[in-house]
């Protein structure tokens, strides 16, 4: 409906508008007015949207100027967004991805079960870092898949975006060695084995398994870097 109040719908359009902007200089953003139009949102909800917005320091207001996206004259600069921590990464995987696990057992339907089983076979003829990526993600994300839950996949496939950042990469691909890639192929196995049983107990606590081991790697990994180089 036109000129409906939803604020969280005004909120998440503005959200998108503020992310079209050119990274540099301040932008002068549409009047309230202009911007319920454009949004088919009531005025109401659009004020209290940027209302949002300011408390949150993505836009500021100019008395008898207007409302502006980009950095305030005389204030802090914005920090740029800094590269992917693994570790953050690491520590919402370890509290979602167990309980995919869980809920896919409960779910997943036949044909979800074979397509776990036959990811889960393609990861060991996997010849090098950049295609045990691949098919270790597409391994986790039918996982999320089988759950029937589209949240929990569009949860999954922003936090799997973290994939394409390159410290991440060589990250993953320096934790990996024979021992370890046949430490995770084994718990991968367990994972499909207790989806395939429909076990959620079994299948939380072999995703929680593979997630610390995985962890415990990159941990050991990001604390070498830190060690100073000797002569």
């Amino acid at each position: 409906m036109a000129n409906a109040d939803n604020s969280s719908l005004a909120l998440e359009a503005l959200r998108g508008l503020l992310r079209e902007l050119p990274a540099e200089g301040a932008h002068r953003l549409p009047t309230e007015r202009a911007l319920a139009e454009r949004l088919g949102i009531s005025r109401r909800s659009v004020r209290r949207a940027l209302e949002v917005l300011v408390a949150e320091g993505l836009v500021w207001r100019r008395q008898g100027s207007g409302t502006y996206a980009g950095p305030q004259p005389g204030g802090a600069p914005t920090p740029a967004p800094g590269p992917v921590d693994p570790m953050e990464v690491m520590e919402v995987r370890l509290r979602l991805e167990p309980q995919i696990a869980q809920l896919a057992a409960l779910r997943a339907r036949p044909e979800a079960i074979a397509r776990i089983t036959a990811l889960v076979d393609r990861l060991d003829t996997t010849q090098d870092a950049d295609e045990r990526e691949l098919w270790d993600s597409a391994l986790h994300r039918e996982i999320a898949r089988a759950t029937e839950n589209r949240m929990f996949l569009a949860i999954f496939d922003a936090l799997d975006g973290a994939r394409r950042d390159a410290r991440w990469r060589a990250l993953r691909e320096r934790a990996r060695g024979a021992a370890t890639l046949d430490l995770y192929q084994g718990q991968h196995r367990a994972i499909r084995d207790a989806i395939a049983a429909h076990d959620p107990v079994a299948a939380g606590d072999a995703m929680r398994a593979h997630i610390l081991a995985l962890n415990e790697t990159l941990l050991r990994q990001t604390s070498l870097e830190a060690l100073p180089d000797v002569e």
